[in-house]
């Protein structure tokens, strides 16, 4: 696309949630100055604007904060560095070269070339359409994010009796939101045999009020004509598909989606990233770097985190990284692979570089529920990391951090893996 204006700027940064706003921050600290965040919406802040409740910041401001608290915190301190965030804008194009369309409200289509980009543009909630669910389409039926933004920014109830499918974080904190605005939640259903949503979220929004939470369920059929009337849910066998004769019809007029995040990534593979079929987002290397040179990514466009703070510190890592970029002080190095070795999955870095740097941080989800296990990295036949968990799930990610003088000592690829003991379990 050869129309509109041409700007150039150091680092253009794609999204201004929380992930956008922690890279700009970082590269400002860093010493950049040329810095442009845009974002879709009319105020930065992304998804944190409608949520309400507390639970943000434990790890990063070591207190309790709602979501718009959080967010505001990152909004002052891009103020008070003079970051320009462009609202109600958005890029519809992107090349190799790091040259993206945009088009904003306020200056219409103009070129904006990169000496670094940031891809921060988060995530989007799995619609009905992706789980073929049968049935007819009664009004009633709602993501939960959607449900979230309907309660907590317009002041409006979907309806009185919910049934939630899914045990997402987003879908056990309406559960709770719903019960506290009036409405009975009959149950949250849950097709695994285990919730993909935090324990703590478990216990404070479901447990704490009585809300039943069926694993190995899903709905297999809806039924109503204008509104929702209810759903049969049956239980699932080992290949996830309903077993005949455990039906029961559960009368409501509301059923929440909350059955998992897409990655924002059709500008990513506009560019030509590689994509990683584990997180179905970019491929990385610990400095957030993706297969594009000076192209990096972070937050829930590159993989799906179940705490804002996690999102907050790669970001961070993610600018000060696109920061060097743009200011020369980044120069190619080699790459070595990483493998996600036994009950790792989403496995992020794919690559750890030859650069001189930070730590590098090793985060992933595990494919199944594991107990009194290990989280191993290994490089060369040498172990350079273990950690006994008593548990591991899921829906919580497991960190890992390694000293990068102990990583440069070894050569080969890296393997990072799950090891059960001797009286350990595991249900994957």
């Amino acid at each position: 696309m050869s129309a509109g204006m041409v700007r150039k700027v150091g680092l253009l940064i794609i999204g201004g949630g929380p992930a956008g706003l922690a890279a700009a921050i970082a590269a400002r600290e860093e010493g950049l100055e040329d810095i442009l965040v845009i974002d879709r919406e009319q105020a930065p802040g992304g998804i944190l604007k409608q949520c309400i409740h507390t639970g943000f910041g434990l790890h990063t401001f070591n207190e309790e904060l709602t979501g718009p608290e959080y967010a505001q915190r990152y909004i002052d301190r891009a103020n008070e560095l003079g970051i320009e965030i462009l609202s109600n804008a958005m890029a519809i194009e992107l090349t190799p070269d790091r040259r993206a369309t945009v088009v904003s409200a306020s200056r219409g289509l103009e070129i904006i070339e990169a000496r670094a980009v940031a891809l921060a543009m988060g995530c989007r909630e799995r619609p009905r359409g992706s789980l073929a669910t049968p049935g007819s389409r009664p009004s009633g039926i709602y993501t939960a994010g959607a449900a979230q933004k309907m309660v907590n920014i317009m002041g409006l109830m979907p309806g009185k009796r919910v049934v939630i499918l899914g045990s997402g974080d987003i879908g056990l904190i309406m559960a709770r939101r719903m019960t506290f605005s009036g409405a009975e939640v009959a149950c949250c259903v849950e097709i695994m045999p285990y919730s993909s949503g935090l324990r703590r979220n478990i216990a404070q929004c479901l447990d704490d009020f009585g809300i039943p939470l069926h694993l190995s369920h899903t709905v297999v059929d809806i039924h109503g004509r204008e509104r929702l009337e209810g759903v049969t849910i049956a239980k699932v066998d080992g290949a996830l598909k309903p077993i005949p004769g455990t039906e029961r019809y559960i009368p409501c007029d509301t059923l929440l989606l909350s059955v998992g995040l897409i990655s924002e990534n059709e500008l990513t593979r506009m560019a030509g990233a590689a994509i990683s079929p584990a997180t179905n987002g970019p491929e990385v290397d610990e400095n957030l770097e993706t297969s594009l040179p000076g192209v990096f990514a972070c937050g829930n466009v590159l993989h799906v985190h179940d705490l804002v703070d996690y999102v907050s510190e790669e970001s961070a890592r993610a600018g000060r990284a696109a920061a060097k970029y743009a200011m020369g002080h980044f120069s190619p190095e080699g790459r070595e692979a990483v493998i996600p070795g036994f009950g790792v999955n989403a496995l992020t870095p794919q690559w750890v570089s030859q650069r001189q740097g930070e730590g590098v941080r090793f985060m992933f989800r595990p494919r199944g529920v594991y107990k009194n296990a290990r989280v191993i990295i290994e490089r060369g036949g040498e172990r350079l990391y273990s950690r006994r968990h008593m548990i591991m799930a899921p829906g919580e990610m497991a960190v890992a951090e390694v000293a990068r003088e102990a990583l440069m000592k070894r050569s080969g690829p890296i393997t990072v893996a799950i090891e059960l003991d001797g009286e350990g379990s595991k249900d994957d």
